[in-house]
């Protein structure tokens, strides 16, 4: 009985993980479909004739690499930067009475429900001001705030789990709360950073909103715009489009396989 209900079960998750995987297996399919012929109505392995030239057009036509680098240059300051902020964030929410923890909860909860269009002139208008027009720094400035009210609570159910005996023996050590913070609570909530890290990697990496609002240097675009571009230049070429997508979607993918054994050390 046991081993029908494991096999049961082993089924089930293979049927999920195959639905998941037949969007990036039909993308993947298409990007090696020759140019000019018509795509497939049917999902195939692989088409008839298989190519790569479609990757190479998409160096061609835009500078991807260049791209590609500064989207790689803006994750890698605001995903620490996120985590750093929104963990502390979440670690002084824990530490406070219970009455002030559920109306900073509440508060973030109803910040959450803003949605972010509401937002777009006001940023504006700001960052002009502040003269981070067209930089990087508009960009990575929500990371400044922990980048999501999401991430903070995140960190807060992680700290808030940890016993209080734990950060009373720190403190008699003499730990700060900058102490505390790094070399008590953080380790312990590996596992949420890890996460909050991912989330947010895939939020800037996928970003295409903010570099379209807030840069006017083509040098400075990063890799949505890319796609957008090569949309404006054949919006049937869906081998093209799919090959760009691929190289897109290859970073993140390859980032999450190398965070799997973190989780399962943690």
């Amino acid at each position: 009985m046991k081993h029908s209900s494991s096999r049961v079960i082993f089924a089930l998750r293979l049927l999920v993980l195959v639905l998941f995987l037949l969007p990036v297996l039909w993308m993947i399919t298409a990007s090696l479909h020759p140019q000019g012929v018509p795509l497939s109505q049917k999902l195939h392995l692989l088409p008839q004739r298989v190519t790569l030239e479609n990757y190479v057009r998409v160096w061609q036509l835009v500078p991807i690499g260049r791209y590609t680098f500064n989207s790689l240059i803006v994750v890698g300051t605001a995903v620490p930067l996120t985590i750093v902020t929104s963990s502390w964030a979440g670690f002084s929410m824990a530490q406070l009475p219970h009455a002030a923890q559920r109306r900073l909860v509440l508060l973030s909860l109803i910040v959450l429900m803003v949605p972010g269009i509401a937002l777009w002139s006001t940023r504006f208008l700001i960052f002009k001001y502040l003269g981070w027009h067209d930089s990087y720094l508009a960009l990575i400035a929500p990371a400044w705030m922990g980048t999501s009210p999401f991430y903070v609570l995140m960190f807060y159910r992680a700290f808030r789990r940890v016993p209080t005996a734990i950060y009373d023996a720190a403190r008699l050590d003499g730990a700060g709360v900058l102490q505390s913070w790094g070399s008590v609570a953080l380790p312990i909530a590996r596992p949420t950073a890890i996460g909050v890290g991912l989330l947010s990697f895939i939020f800037y990496w996928g970003d295409f909103i903010s570099p379209l609002l807030y840069l006017s240097s083509e040098r400075q675009y990063t890799l949505p715009i890319a796609l957008q571009l090569l949309q404006q230049l054949g919006r049937s070429d869906w081998p093209l489009l799919m090959a760009a997508a691929v190289m897109a979607t290859a970073v993140p993918v390859i980032l999450f396989l190398l965070a799997q054994p973190a989780f399962h050390k943690s």
